[in-house]
């Protein structure tokens, strides 16, 4: 299982994206709220899909709530 550290950036007016820091973590560009769990269903959704791993493999191990987030693949 890997790690990475993702730093979400809700409420983004252009489309959702990924992006890849010098330092190896991630920074999350999405288009959902940070409302109801919306913002994390959707970062699954763009880690699956840039990662190429099925979403029932990715799980956020530590900020769920917040925007500085563990995810575990």
């Amino acid at each position: 299982m890997a790690r990475i550290n993702v730093k979400v950036k809700p409420g983004c007016k252009q489309a959702s994206r990924l992006e890849k820091q010098e330092d190896d973590s991630y920074v999350a560009f999405l288009h959902a709220r940070a409302h109801d769990g919306e913002a994390n269903t959707e970062l699954l959704k763009l880690l699956s899909k840039e990662l190429g791993v099925p979403k029932t493999q990715i799980e956020i191990v530590a900020g769920a709530k917040g925007r500085d987030k563990i995810i575990e693949y």
